[in-house]
């Protein structure tokens, strides 16, 4: 049992309780703010650690540490360390200045984090539900707003079912393949042509559960509701760190265990594929809301990153893992300018509100367009590049239905994130915003500078990536 895999993993956790300590003992009346700072630094620290663990199989074989699990883990650091660092700005105003806030962060990362380095269809389940549990209280903590009840009753309610749907797929699958480890997994089924009925039906169980949490068509309908009832700043998280950990697990099992068998699974990503981005790109488009707005991008979103899935060649994998990447940095970006829409202290979500923002904030309205010309796709900034990836990867496998329906919906996706541009620079300025806090100008800033200069680190990613992408056919 080499312990010394999962010191990061450890590390966060004694993190996240002396945090807790340290709040509930504090003097002073409300501790937010160095409760902020501290879960920031465990993140860093945390990262830093990702960074120089060896790879290896620990804990009997249920928890496994290679370039994989190092990416995905990276990434859920960078979305839990800037959605903390976005909290900060706005959370009085928000009803989030709690101690306990960045504590619940740092535990549903954790939960991402042992779910990248999954070995064990049970240490998949036991991670998915920390990170799922914390994210559910993340999403109501305003309790005196109506909205964030609701949103996170909503969550809760079809977060459970489908838990329980991934948890009956997962006792399917150990009933029929005698093994909970995707190595044992892979054995099993390495000689058969094809798999047994039962098998497969537990396969697609927990891909229903998974597809909850990455919110693809058709188990998207919590999305919208959650997303705009929800604190910006947990929205923000939400749309990142986890979707980042459940496209982990899809992969590892898939690509993993039944990589050989892709042909019998292959359609069924298809269609989610598909559905999600076609239904992504239309429903957004009659929007007024711009969280709404940005939960239907998001469904779209993920049914491009599944593009690279559905080719299952190291070529996609390495597509997706490099979508993921310029998704979550675009995605936290946007965030930043949204929770950076308040008027005298109370906040504006409707497109219209944005009118004239070229003229009154003309940086935030910049970055902004930045982030929407971005996740239209439009060259050379950073959403070109993952799009490009996806559709490539997505061709060679003679996917070509799929890549043209990826490209229709493009086209249809760019229509409403130009019109959010045309509000911005065109329509009538109205009111100007409050001076937003220095965090959220960072936060903006870099994402901006990230966005518009991605070339310059697209080799090194994509290193990473076509890295990581062969860890899983070892």
């Amino acid at each position: 049992m080499n312990w010394t895999l999962a010191l990061p993993e450890i590390v966060l956790a004694i993190s996240g309780l002396a945090i807790l300590v340290f709040g509930v003992v504090q003097k002073r009346e409300n501790p937010f703010f160095s409760c902020s700072m501290l879960a920031m630094a465990a993140f860093f620290i945390t990262g830093l650690l990702v960074l120089f663990t060896p790879d290896g199989v620990g804990y009997n074989h249920i928890f496994v540490n290679d370039d994989f699990a190092r990416f995905m883990k990276i990434l859920s650091l960078c979305g839990a360390f800037l959605a903390t660092m976005m909290s900060v700005g706005y959370a009085r105003e928000m009803e989030i200045a709690k101690f306990e806030f960045p504590v619940l962060i740092l535990f549903s990362t954790l939960g991402t984090m042992m779910m990248a380095s999954s070995g064990n269809l049970m240490t998949l389940f036991v991670g998915l539900e920390l990170s799922s549990l914390a994210i559910y209280i993340l999403c109501a903590f305003a309790r005196d707003q109506v909205r964030a009840a609701e949103a996170g009753l909503k969550y809760f309610v079809l977060g459970s079912l489908a838990s329980g749907l991934l948890l009956y797929g997962i006792a399917l699958v150990y009933g029929f393949a005698g093994t909970l480890e995707y190595g044992g997994l892979q054995t099993a089924v390495a000689g058969t042509a094809a798999l047994p009925t039962g098998l497969m039906i537990g396969i697609v169980f927990m891909l229903v559960g998974l597809s909850f949490k990455l919110s693809a068509v058709p188990f998207h309908m919590w999305t919208p509701d959650v997303y705009q009832g929800s604190p910006s700043s947990v929205t923000a998280y939400m749309a990142g760190a986890p979707k980042i950990a459940a496209f982990a697990v899809l992969l590892r099992v898939m690509i993993g265990p039944f990589g050989h068998m892709t042909e019998q699974w292959r359609l069924l990503i298809e269609l989610v594929s598909v559905a999600s981005m076609l239904f992504g790109s239309i429903a957004a488009i009659a929007q007024t809301d711009i969280k709404r707005l940005m939960a239907y991008s998001s469904i779209g979103h993920m049914g491009y990153a599944m593009m690279g899935m559905a080719a299952a060649t190291p070529e996609g994998t390495r597509g997706t893992l490099v979508y993921l990447v310029t998704y979550l940095f675009m995605n936290v970006g946007a965030f930043a300018g949204i929770v950076a829409m308040r008027r005298k202290g109370f906040a504006m979500t409707r497109i219209s509100d944005l009118a004239g923002l070229g003229r009154t904030a003309p940086g935030m309205a910049a970055a902004m367009a930045i982030f929407m010309f971005s996740m239209a796709g439009a060259p050379p900034l950073a959403g070109f590049f993952g799009k490009l990836m996806v559709f490539y990867a997505a061709i060679n496998a003679h996917l070509y239905a799929l890549a043209a329906i990826g490209v229709i919906s493009s086209i249809i996706g760019a229509y409403y994130y130009v019109r959010i541009v045309k509000v911005m620079f065109f329509d009538k300025a109205g009111e100007a915003f409050d001076r937003p806090p220095v965090s959220l100008s960072f936060i903006s800033v870099g994402m901006g500078l990230v966005t518009c200069l991605f070339i310059v680190v697209l080799g090194p990613v994509s290193t990473a990536a076509q890295a990581a992408a062969q860890a899983l056919l070892r």
